[in-house]
Order: structure tokens, then C-alpha cells, then sequence
């Protein structure tokens, strides 16, 4: 009985000072195990600030048997695979006096009240991935990994007197320890993908530099010795796998002006068009589990308090100014186009992971992916009923395509019903976390 992998799960592609890492090949599992190992399952929090309108966002029915509201409309591909929370409240995320917003964010996925200064004695509590991440990050290659949209500050007073690092993080490894995010997604993509060799020549980087090669180029004599020992299945997966990275490579370039050169290095320019590096960041998102770098990921469509324009919707006010909309039906209507666009986003990750075929079902089948925000109503800073949704399958532990209401159930109690799918035995998580949520599953 052979237990031994032909490949190991780490092995990386090597050329011209540049590392890539592979996705996970049939030669890199014990033969014995290949045929009965279920895929691995992956957990996404996706981060949208400023709350929802939620009159255009809770769907009117319960169950199967619910519409989608015009703000869950882009969901319809999809709709099977989603399940529409109701009801769930994160009281800990209430500020002591103003700062909603930063506070709420500091609770997102830690369900713990966040100490109140604009100094580095902060203090909430560690975030739900990160417990996750601790359970089952040591399989791959990154434990967890953060994206975002908006760096923002590192210091100072972000919302009435709460520090920034509570306004621009919801991954936290400790109570005072929040994890950064990445917000370029060529770093993102050098880190995952195209790594610098550390034991590369002056040489070997400068050439690279100077030809402004492709990873896939840098790498090309690696790869195809790798190629000429795998079989057929595996080749396929990794030509596919080239494909991919390849066309997500050409489109951080288009984004950054830093394509193929022979003339002099240019640092190249931030791209700030929101829609592009966020197609880019989910797109990373996508790919990282694939080639199972690692099963935790986080991704901030925004910092809380965002004052992000959205001119391409037609629009000229700040989000954060039109959540406080007073009532106001041009506010109601400026906010339900943001919503709309958000939640398009958080479909387009969704279909993409439907698309990922693996042992057992799809990337989406064997994931669970939570999209939410910090707040609901933006101009009350309500942190009850709070906009909810839970895409995948988690490997069979979630029964989609319904419309569930907890009223006054704690968030945190989510994030233990959570955190079991994934084999960790929490039983109480944050201020409030009682037990795990029930009907979640079939």
C-alpha cells in the first residue's frame, strides 16, 4: 500500500528568480487516499459598509418560497445556492456614545464590544476567522488571507473617537492584534502566484525586471519538466490552472500600466477604479482556493464610514452621507443602487466559484460564503436585523436556496454554527455567542 505522494503539496515552479506555487494535483495526494478524499472546505467573509436599505433588500416570503427583492436580483443565477438570514442582531457592535460604524466593524466577525480610544491601547476580540484559520490553516501554504479595497489610515481617530485600526479591519489574530489587508492586487498576486526566489541571482532578477516576463514565462522550463510527469487529468488541471493565472496576470497589468517592457522600469500607478480591483481581488479570491493556498479569506468591498463616490452609478454624494438619508427619497434611491451593485459583486464571486469543478461538486459546494455589513439601517446605525447572506454548500452542512428569520438571535451564534462546519467545538464565541444556530442544514 503505497501512502507516500508522488508530488509534494508544496512543491514550487522555479525560473528567472521567480517562485509559483501550484494547484493541488492528483501526484500530490497518497494513491490510496485519491479516490476517497473530499475536497477541503473554504469559509469567505465578505465586508460591505454602511449598512443596506433594507426595505429594498429583505425578500417578503419565507422558506423556499420567496422572490428576490431588486436589490437581491443579480442572485438569480444563483439563487439555489443562498440563503437569506433575517432577524440576527450584533449588540456588542454598539459604540459607547458615537462611533458606530467603527465599532460595529471592530465586532463584525468578533461579536466583542470594542474599547473606546483613539490610542494604540485598542481592544475588541480575536475575529471568527482567525479561530478558523488557527483549526485548519496549517494544511496550506497561507493559514488566512485579508484583501480589501481601501488602505486607510494605520492611527488615529476614525469615528468619533475610536482608532482607525478599528474602522479598516475585521480580521483580528488577538484582541489588540488586527491582521492588515491587502489592498493592491498585483501584491496580492505576486504573493500568491509569483513570488521572488530568495535564493535567486542579482542577475536573474534583474533580467526578469528588465524583460518584463510573465510568471508563466519566467517559469516555463519548470513547468513543462513538471508536465512531462504527470498524466493526463493533471495536465489538463494544470494547463487550466496557467490559463487562469495567466489572464488574471494580463488584467493586474492593464490595471497598473506595468505590462511586458524592454525600456526602463516605471513604478507603476495605482489603479483605483473600484470596479476593476474588485473583479481582480475576487478573482484572486477564486484562484487561491483552487489551488488550495489556503481555505480563510476575508475581502473589505470598503472601510467603514466610506466616502467612496460612485460616479459610474451615476452618482455624486459620498456613500456614507447618503446612508444618512433622512428620509430622503433621493437618498432611498441613491443607497438602493450602491446595495445593488454590491450584492452584483458578491454574485459575480459566487458564479465564479460555481464554475470551479472539483472532487465531489463545485468550489461554491464545498464552501461557505458570508456576505453582511456592519450596520443596517445607516441612519438609525441599527445593529439589529442585520443584512445577511450565506452562499455554499460548506461540503453538505448547508441546505441553500431559502429564506430563514432568527429575531433577536445573536450574530455570534452564527459564527458558532460556522466555525462547527469546520470541526472546531466552539460552543459560546464573543459577548453574546450562546450555542451554534440551528437550521442552517437540511
Amino acid at each position: 500500500m503505497n501512502r507516500t505522494p508522488v508530488l509534494s503539496r508544496r512543491t514550487l515552479l522555479r525560473g528567472m528568480g521567480a517562485l509559483m506555487a501550484l494547484p493541488l494535483l492528483d501526484v500530490m495526494r497518497p494513491r490510496t487516499a485519491r479516490a476517497a478524499t473530499p475536497a477541503p472546505r473554504r469559509f469567505v467573509a465578505f465586508y460591505t459598509p454602511c449598512g443596506i436599505h433594507m426595505p429594498k433588500w429583505t425578500p417578503g416570503g419565507e422558506g423556499a418560497d420567496y422572490s428576490l427583492t431588486p436589490t437581491l436580483a443579480s442572485l438569480a443565477p444563483v439563487k439555489g445556492d443562498v440563503l437569506v438570514l433575517s432577524g440576527l442582531d450584533n449588540l456588542p457592535g454598539r459604540p459607547d456614545g458615537d462611533g458606530h460604524h467603527a465599532a460595529a466593524t471592530a465586532a463584525f466577525l468578533s461579536c466583542v464590544k470594542a474599547r473606546k480610544t483613539e490610542g494604540t491601547n485598542i481592544r475588541t476580540g480575536i475575529s471568527m476567522d482567525q479561530v478558523l484559520a488557527n483549526a485548519v490553516g496549517k494544511a496550506t501554504r497561507y493559514p488566512s488571507l485579508e484583501l480589501g479595497i481601501d488602505q486607510g489610515r494605520g492611527i488615529g481617530n476614525c469615528d468619533s473617537g475610536y482608532a482607525c485600526p478599528y474602522a479598516n479591519n475585521i480580521a483580528w489574530a488577538g484582541p489588540s492584534t488586527p491582521v492588515p489587508k491587502e489592498t493592491k492586487p498585483r501584491a496580492a498576486f505576486e504573493r500568491l502566484f509569483a513570488d521572488f526566489d530568495p535564493n535567486a541571482t542579482q542577475e536573474e532578477l534583474a533580467k526578469r525586471k528588465a524583460y518584463g516576463l510573465s510568471i508563466i514565462d519566467a517559469v516555463r522550463d519548470d513547468a513543462k519538466a513538471l508536465q512531462g510527469k504527470l498524466g493526463t487529468t493533471d495536465r489538463s488541471k494544470l494547463d487550466e490552472y496557467f490559463t487562469g493565472v495567466r489572464e488574471l496576470e494580463l488584467r493586474v497589468n492593464a490595471m497598473d500600466g506595468a505590462g511586458p517592457t524592454c525600456g526602463t522600469a516605471v513604478e507603476p500607478a495605482d489603479n483605483e477604479d473600484v470596479r476593476e480591483k474588485t473583479k481582480a481581488m475576487l478573482d484572486l479570491i477564486v484562484l487561491a482556493f483552487q489551488c488550495d493556498l489556503t481555505r480563510t479569506c476575508t475581502f473589505m468591498l470598503g472601510n467603514a464610514r466610506s466616502q467612496r463616490v460612485y460616479s459610474f452609478l451615476g452618482l455624486s454624494g459620498e456613500h456614507h452621507a447618503y446612508s444618512h438619508h433622512q428620509r430622503a427619497q433621493a437618498n432611498y434611491d441613491a443607497l438602493a443602487k450602491i446595495d445593488k451593485w454590491e450584492v452584483e459583486q458578491y454574485a459575480y464571486l459566487l458564479q465564479r466559484m460555481k464554475g470551479v469543478q472539483e472532487e465531489g461538486g463545485t468550489l461554491l459546494d464545498h464552501s461557505a460564503v458570508y456576505f453582511s455589513s456592519e450596520i443596517a439601517d445607516g441612519n438609525m446605525h441599527e445593529h439589529k436585523n442585520l443584512p445577511i447572506l450565506l452562499a455554499g454548500r460548506a461540503g453538505g452542512a448547508i441546505a441553500p436556496g431559502r429564506h430563514v428569520r432568527y429575531p433577536g438571535q445573536p450574530l455570534a451564534n452564527l459564527y458558532i454554527a460556522l466555525l462547527n462546519m469546520f470541526g472546531v467545538p466552539a460552543t459560546t464565541f464573543g459577548d453574546d455567542g450562546t450555542g451554534p444556530l440551528s437550521g442552517l442544514g437540511a
